[in-house]
């Protein structure tokens, strides 16, 4: 077993600047925000932060009463924090991989336990998933963004990003879905036999199926299976 002294662990451990701009990956699973100004986080994701640096959690009626409405209906439970001010700010998720996203007036719509950060200058709203589908999937909740700004999602394991083409759908398992492009509107996929009538199906019964131009991003691990180990 490789030991260190104090000294070198330190240097092997320290905070790394590598002027990348807004958001940057301090590592695979920590996001560094070069915070000058403000940005929305996942409430309960900052680890440390070094400056003068202000949070504010989200206040009921802030993004107005349409989204807090959606937001009851659904049940969601992630919460959004305003960080405000100049400094360093850190950000993780449970040890999940953190993948920054710049938008360039695409559209993005992400499940809403995997947003860990975004810019103001991005324009939000909240996506109800109006099918089984999404009960499967451990809820109805999803966020769509759209403009220009920085993004940053988490997934557990390296995402997978699939293209989706005409005449060439995808299929994913609701529980390991990510994100998907805003141009396209999941639908219900069952393959429901006798077998999973009886308790013998695989349990792979009830997927999402995505058609049109575009990709989904997928996870190697169903996100309502999660145990507490680290990745």
């Amino acid at each position: 077993m490789a030991s260190h002294t104090i000294a070198e662990f330190v240097q092997r451990a320290a905070e790394r600047d590598r002027g990348h701009g807004l958001f940057e990956l301090e590592s695979e699973r920590v996001l560094e925000v070069n915070l000058s100004g403000q940005v929305w986080t996942k409430t309960g994701s900052m680890i440390a932060y070094v400056g003068g640096v202000r949070f504010t959690r989200e206040g009921v009626l802030e993004h107005g009463l349409g989204r807090m409405l959606k937001r009851a209906v659904t049940g969601e439970g992630t919460q959004l924090t305003k960080a405000e001010g100049s400094g360093k700010l850190y950000l993780a998720d449970g040890g999940k991989k953190v993948t920054v996203l710049a938008l360039a007036g695409e559209s993005l719509v992400v499940n809403g336990s995997d947003v860990l950060a975004f810019e103001p200058t991005l324009r939000w709203d909240v996506k109800m998933m109006r099918t089984m589908a999404g009960i499967v999937g451990g809820g109805l909740f999803n966020m769509r963004f759209e403009g220009n700004g920085m993004l940053a999602i988490t997934t557990h394991f390296d995402p997978l990003a699939l293209a989706v083409a005409p005449g060439r759908p995808v299929f994913t398992d609701p529980n390991a879905t990510v994100a998907w492009s805003g141009s396209l509107e999941p639908s219900i996929h069952t393959d429901i036999g006798l077998r999973t009538l009886l308790g013998r199906g695989s349990g792979e019964s009830v997927q999402l199926r995505f058609e049109g131009t575009g990709f989904v991003v997928v996870q190697p691990r169903e996100e309502s299976r999660m145990d507490a180990s680290d990745d």
